[in-house]
Order: structure tokens, then C-alpha cells, then sequence
């Protein structure tokens, strides 16, 4: 697989220190990412003569990053003006670079109206804090970050966006809401999870050469090569057995519309025989015909490869007997909405499983089984999954999948129009089809939620999105991906 890397800041720093010893000059590194964050920007302005620029400085080697990419664009004919935040503390060398090619650099306590001035700019750049820097801003960052915010140019930050935890992607007050990032020689963990992705905007990964001395990656990314490549597909040989069967057991009297769209999500997900059991048997039926259906017990459903279990299941004696039949056979499952909040208080359930469990809860299910969620969701959903022993996949923004061994996914699809009623039963039924065609569980997730959120990307360009949409949307999502 072609993934892309997450990286904490103490593997990336301890990278650019082995890289650093092989370059002959020591700021040669720091030229390299200034000369390509420059190239980024000129092209996203399609010119750099003439433009006005504005460089938010703070101390440091981010500063130094921002002003030697301001003066590569002040020498092409930009007019930059750099305000230094903390005038003592500002990159010598990026500083005299900019004021040799015409550029001004103005202590922040200098500008009567920084509002006006970066209201008048075509380009901001946030040079304030780096990867070296995390928890809230203080004055007088805090206040030019929101000032930048109101801008209506475009926003670039520089590595990482002041004001977001680079390794946890917490926000703990004002940060700078960027159009688009250039980070510097990985992906670093905090651009993808948490509140810290909804201030990157547009991700670049400027490569400096870090590759050979970077560790293994504390997450992982799929790409659409990767997915392409997993996904299970009919071959001529195949029949509707070959491909794995998987058991439904969702949807109850009161809720019979989870079933109907768990078993959607499932028979869209690849060609292979569904068997749904419940009290919503007549209702599947009828919306698909495909699918084998009767109200029965999951002890009666016969040869299942695997199970999605939850969504509308109810939570009475009826739905708990359900979920306990379900667990107790040796065969991998999906648990999701009703049938989570019976296992948390039916934890034991787990310790007799002898195959392979997936939960993917939204926030209140994931704090149900007694660990706080937080702001740091990488580190909940990791203690999660290893006390379970389970493999856990969390909704939200940035969806994230750890199997008890730590593995780590991020998901990069999706949209907020997938936060809608049924959308999550989609996802169990996807997620338990790559189950019975015998993906393992972390790719399951991984792969059923990439999928999941491309088809959400596609069905919203028809307006308001219903999870109907999302489930016809499935194979074009499909189609979509292809090999890097």
C-alpha cells in the first residue's frame, strides 16, 4: 500500500536533525522549504508581481520559514509587509533577506490598524507559531490570528496553523483558519484529527528529503491507490456465495428503516448475498429483493461469513438475546448504535469472543464504555480499543480506526452532510460486507469508511443529502477511486 504517514513532532524533529547532519549548510534545509512554499503561493495567486502580501512573524524557525518565503516573493515584485510580533525574537536571517529585495518588516506595536492591513492583503501568511509551539495563544498572537481570520485574501499557514497541537489537532482558543497549508516533510498527526483539521483548508506536503529518516508512521492515511486496490471486486469464477455472506441483524418494529439501510449499505458495497433477520424482514423485502429475509432468530439465519449488528435493534430482552447470539458466534461483527449501548453494559459479551469485533460509535456511544473522550481523539479511541481488545472506529469530522494493537487509521473523505439520520447504519452495513469478504477489521473500517465518505462527497452535490442518497451513491463512489 501507497499510505500516507502521520507524524508526531518528535519523530519529525528527530528526522530533520539526521537529515540536517547530511547537508553541507545548515540553513540549506530551511532555504529548500521557503523556496517551495513561495513556488505554492505564487501559484495560487497565479502571480506574485504586484501582489500584496501580508507575513504574520512570530519567533523562531517558522518565522524564519515565512520571511524567506516572503522575500522569494517580494524579489518576483510582490509588496510585502511583515509584521513582527515579537521584534527581539525575529529570524535575523529571514529578516535581513527580506529587507535586502525591498520588503518591509514593521513591529507589530507599530501598526495602527492591522485589521486595514491584512483587510487590504491578497495573501496572509501565518508565521507566528511552528511545531515547536502547542496550547493557546496568548496576546498578542491570540488577537492578529483573529484579525487575519476576518481577511478576506487567501490564508496560508506555514507548517502548521497557529493555535492547532500539532500531534493531537486540539484547539484550545483562537487559531488561524488557513485556506491552505504547505507543511514541511510529513504530515503531521494534529492537520488531520480533532478541530485542527477544520483550520488546515487545503493540505501540502512540501517534501525536504525526510523519507529515509522518518520512523514508522504514528497513523495512517488511505489514499485512493490504496483503496482501489483492497476492495473486494467479482471475478468471473465468483458466484454469489464466493464473495462471503454477511448476517444483518438490525431494524426493529419501532425502527425498521435501519435494517432497510444497513442492508443497503452492505449490497451496494460489492456483489455477494446478504441474509437479514428481524422483525423488519418485510420491509427489507420489499427494498431489497436481493437480500434473503426473515424474522427469525440470528441462531436460524444459517451460513453467515460475518455480522453488523445494532443499528434500530431496539434495547429491550429481545434486542439484547439479538446481540448475545450474535457475539457468541465465531465469525467477525460489526456493532453499531443500539447494539453498543447494550454491550456497554454487557462488556463480557467481548471477553468470550473467539474472532474479530469492530465498534463504531459516535461520541456519546464511545464515552458509554467508560473512557473520556477529550479533546486528544487519537489517545481515547487508542485506550478504548486495547482495554476492549477490540478494533474501534469513531465517527466524526476526521473519522479515526485503531485496532487493539495501536494501528492507526485517519480517514481523508467525507463531508458535514453526512451528519445525518441513517448514514451510520450505511456505514455498518459497508463495513460488515468487507468483513465477510474477509478484510481484516481494521482495513474494513478503514476501507467501509473511505468509501462511506467519498459516497456522502458525491451524493451532497445534490443538495440536502439523505441517506438513501448516500446508498445510491455508493458504487460511483466506488468507481472513483483508482490506482495512484
Amino acid at each position: 500500500m501507497r499510505v500516507i504517514g502521520l507524524y508526531e513532532v518528535a519523530a519529525v524533529r528527530a528526522a530533520e536533525q539526521a537529515l540536517w547532519r547530511t547537508v553541507p549548510e545548515g540553513g540549506a534545509l530551511m532555504d529548500r522549504a521557503a523556496a517551495g512554499l513561495a513556488a505554492y503561493c505564487t501559484r495560487w495567486l497565479r502571480r506574485a508581481y504586484g501582489a500584496r502580501v501580508v507575513v504574520l512573524v512570530g519567533a523562531g524557525d517558522n518565522g524564519g520559514d515565512a520571511l524567506l518565503a516572503a522575500a522569494h516573493l517580494a524579489r518576483r515584485g510582490a509588496a510585502v509587509v511583515a509584521v513582527a510580533l515579537q521584534v527581539d525574537r525575529l529570524h535575523a536571517r529571514g529578516a535581513a533577506a527580506l529587507r535586502r529585495v525591498g520588503g518591509q518588516v514593521r513591529p507589530l506595536d507599530t501598526i495602527s490598524d492591522l485589521k486595514a492591513l491584512v483587510g487590504q492583503a491578497e495573501l496572509i501568511l501565518d508565521g507566528i507559531v511552528g511545531i515547536g509551539t502547542t496550547g493557546e495563544l496568548r496576546a498578542p498572537a491570540d488577537e492578529v490570528v483573529e484579525a487575519a481570520n476576518d481577511a478576506p485574501g487567501l490564508r496560508v499557514a506555514v507548517d502548521v496553523p497557529s493555535g492547532v497541537h500539532p500531534d493531537t489537532g486540539v484547539v484550545d482558543g483562537p487559531a488561524f483558519r488557513a485556506d491552505r497549508t504547505v507543511t514541511f516533510g510529513a504530515t503531521k498527526l494534529g492537520l488531520t484529527v480533532g478541530r485542527g483539521r477544520e483550520h488546515v483548508g487545503e493540505l501540502e506536503v512540501l517534501d525536504l528529503g525526510l523519507a529515509p529518516h522518518l520512523p514508522e508512521p504514528t497513523a495512517l492515511q488511505l489514499t485512493d491507490g490504496d483503496v482501489a486496490g483492497l476492495l473486494p471486486r467479482a471475478g468471473h469464477v465468483d458466484d454469489k456465495y464466493s464473495g462471503g455472506i454477511l448476517g444483518v441483524a438490525a431494524g426493529s418494529a419501532e425502527y425498521p428503516g435501519a435494517a432497510v439501510l444497513s442492508v443497503g449499505g452492505a449490497l451496494r458495497m460489492r456483489s455477494s448475498l446478504v441474509r437479514y433477520i428481524g422483525p423488519a424482514a418485510y420491509g427489507v423485502s420489499g427494498a431489497w429483493p436481493e437480500a434473503v429475509s426473515a424474522d427469525a432468530a440470528p441462531t436460524d439465519a444459517g451460513r453467515v461469513q460475518a455480522w453488523a449488528v445494532g443499528p434500530g435493534l431496539g434495547r429491550d430482552k429481545r434486542a439484547a438475546q439479538v446481540l448475545t447470539d450474535v457475539l457468541r458466534m465465531d465469525v467477525p461483527a460489526v456493532v453499531d448504535a443500539d447494539g453498543l449501548r447494550l454491550l456497554a453494559r454487557r462488556r463480557e459479551l467481548l471477553q468470550r469472543r473467539s474472532s474479530v469485533t469492530v465498534l463504531t460509535p459516535h461520541d456519546r456511544e464511545f464515552e458509554d464504555f467508560g473512557v473520556p473522550l477529550g479533546a486528544d481523539r487519537v489517545a481515547a479511541v487508542t485506550e478504548l480499543a486495547a482495554r476492549l481488545g477490540v478494533t474501534v472506529l469513531l465517527k466524526g469530522a476526521a473519522t479515526i480506526v485503531v485496532e487493539p494493537d495501536g494501528r492507526t487509521y485517519v480517514n481523508a473523505t467525507g463531508t458535514p452532510a453526512l451528519a445525518t439520520a441513517g448514514t451510520g447504519d450505511v456505514l455498518t452495513g459497508m463495513i460488515g460486507s468487507l468483513l465477510a469478504a474477509g478484510m481484516a477489521p481494521g482495513l474494513a473500517a478503514a476501507v467501509g469508511a473511505y468509501v462511506h465518505g467519498r459516497a456522502g462527497q458525491i451524493a451532497a452535490r445534490g443538495g440536502a443529502l439523505l441517506a438513501t442518497d448516500l446508498i445510491a451513491a455508493i458504487p460511483a463512489a466506488r468507481d472513483s477511486v483508482a490506482p495512484d
